[in-house]
């Protein structure tokens, strides 16, 4: 017999720490090769965890809810398997990154590594930010509210309380009107003014709970949509254009070759590789909407890495990045979409699967909406929202004069960053999404 320590892998180069979710393995229980131990979520994505080997349950070494590293030992497995060493070349990864760190942000690891998630206070389960164990502790010790702690703005990754915010704020925090700083000097004349305290933020009213009403938790992935979605409306200028195309061609072409192409590629044919090329072309005619605004600075994505928005089974989104999009022709467009969707509904995606995006687009057509307005997925500048496709009477130019024809018609609806994209740019954007769809070659070959 051997022991098999289960680690938390490698999930891509921006993912260095997940919370444990869920156990689906209890202590004695019986794991099959590649059968899934433990769940796990970043801030995107969730993700199973298999086993490596075939073996019992020896031992669970976090509790759920708690933050664990990669790398970490998250499971032992007895085995009657061979067991190899880890390798050296994870030893060398993980020591690389440890040096690059800088020193403030290792001691804050370090620490977080060894404190107890159980020691946080109780009442953060109802925070939509995430704090790390150390943060939490210090805010519990020091009798931080959770008004305060919310209003204290992070200089970490993704807007994250550091340690070194949290101290400045009880550095400058104020007790019944007074600074509360260790050897501070007596008030006198011409000192600088005293810090003005944090801002708080005021609660929402209660909602009122009527006898016979049911209360839903909102799920984790569903508190994060929820704050990046007022986020993302208190960041940015929301504008929106509204374009009708027609897309006779678009669906008499696709009508036309889906059966071969199911035949030949073994995958369908849908209509969103086909709208995902034609707005990756109009990014490469417009590179001003594939980009980030970070300050004053604007930062010009080289990649056009296009995010797809997919509706997951228990109502909540998520949104996949076809990477690398204007390279693709449209049998590996199609084959990309397709993947992303499947994997999504399955809750299959990697962490790197769902980062660096450079512009969405949103199907709200599959819902039977006409048009939507959605809202921007920051750092993007722009979104864009596909509406249902509708047989509609319409006027046709020929030159023997006008007609009324039957023609398949759908409205894009483009929001966009105000502060960087003006209306021109929105406008010809999504103008140019059109014309290459009512462009479309009915005699196509793929």
């Amino acid at each position: 017999m051997s022991k098999f320590e289960l680690k938390l892998p490698q999930m891509g180069e921006s993912v260095a720490e997940a919370t444990l979710t869920t156990w689906l393995k209890e202590v004695g229980d019986t794991i099959e090769l590649d059968e899934a131990v433990f769940e796990i979520a970043t801030d995107k994505v969730d993700s199973e965890v298999p086993s490596e080997v075939e073996g019992v349950l020896l031992e669970k070494r976090f509790n759920v809810d708690d933050v664990i590293k990669v790398g970490e030992v998250v499971a032992v497995i007895q085995t009657d398997q061979e067991v190899e060493p880890a390798s050296n070349g994870l030893d060398s990864m993980e020591t690389e990154e440890v040096v690059e760190v800088p020193v403030a942000e290792l001691e804050e690891q370090i620490t977080q590594i060894q404190e107890s998630v159980s020691a946080a206070a109780p009442n953060f389960g109802e925070s939509q930010r995430f704090y790390s164990p150390l943060v939490r502790n210090i805010a519990k010790e020091e009798g931080i509210s959770m008004d305060e702690l919310e209003a204290i703005i992070g200089t970490g990754k993704e807007g994250r309380v550091t340690k070194n915010d949290i101290m400045a704020f009880l550095e400058h925090r104020t007790s019944n009107g007074s600074t509360v700083k260790v050897d501070a000097p007596k008030p006198q004349e011409n000192l600088p003014a005293k810090p003005e305290p944090a801002p708080t933020k005021t609660p929402a009213a209660p909602v009122a709970v009527s006898d016979g009403d049911e209360i839903v938790p909102l799920t984790r992935m569903g508190k994060l949509i929820a704050h990046h979605m007022v986020e993302s409306i208190s960041t940015s200028a929301h504008v929106q254009s509204f374009v009708e195309v027609d897309v006779t061609n678009v669906v008499n072409w696709r009508n036309k070759m889906k059966d071969a192409f199911q035949k030949r590629e073994g995958e369908k044919l849908t209509f969103t590789p086909i709208f995902m090329e034609a707005v990756a072309m109009a990014l490469k005619k417009y590179p001003m909407m594939n980009v980030s605004l970070d300050g004053d600075k604007v930062i010009k994505k080289k990649n056009i890495n296009l995010g797809m928005a997919a509706a997951l089974p228990d109502g909540n989104l998520i949104v996949p990045v076809i990477k690398n999009a204007d390279q693709l022709n449209l049998v590996g467009m199609a084959k990309t979409v397709n993947d992303l969707a499947n994997r999504a509904r399955n809750n299959q995606l990697k962490p790197d699967e769902v980062q660096d995006g450079t512009y969405t687009v949103t199907n709200v057509g599959s819902f039977g909406s006409i048009f939507g307005t959605p809202i921007i997925n920051q750092p993007q500048v722009g979104i864009l929202a596909l509406g249902a496709i509708r047989k509609m009477p319409s006027v046709i130019e020929t030159d023997q004069g006008e007609y009324i024809g039957i023609r398949s018609k759908m409205f894009l609806s483009h929001s966009y960053d105000h502060r960087v994209v003006n209306g021109a740019l929105g406008g010809m954007f999504v103008k140019t999404v059109a014309d290459y769809l009512e462009a479309w070659d009915i005699n196509r070959e793929i």
